[in-house]
């Protein structure tokens, strides 16, 4: 059995699920998200995270966080972890909530 390389089609495809599941729900919500990756700087190495900002949601726009901090060369990862955060919390709102 052939093994999967790191830019074989079918991780990519796996890679980036739930950015894709938030720009899909964003859009069936009339809603836009904001992406932003973040740095800190920890002795001789820098971490990553990723924040999501969702435009249009009623009263404000809301930020959502990943969970965890991640090396530079897995920085989808971090937006990953930010995009399933938004979705389980936006999921949770009622429907008047959303546009």
């Amino acid at each position: 059995m052939a093994s999967l390389g790191p830019q074989s089609p079918m991780n990519v495809e796996i890679s980036d699920r739930w950015q894709r599941t938030l720009e899909a729900y964003c859009k069936n919500h009339n809603l836009r998200p904001e992406w932003n990756i973040v740095s800190d700087r920890r002795g001789g190495r820098t971490a990553w995270s990723a924040t999501v900002v969702i435009l249009g949601l009623p009263p404000k726009p809301e930020a959502f966080c990943a969970r965890f901090w991640y090396d530079g060369n897995y920085l989808t990862n971090a937006k990953e972890d930010a995009a399933e955060v938004a979705l389980g919390c936006l999921s949770s709102l009622p429907s008047n909530q959303k546009t």
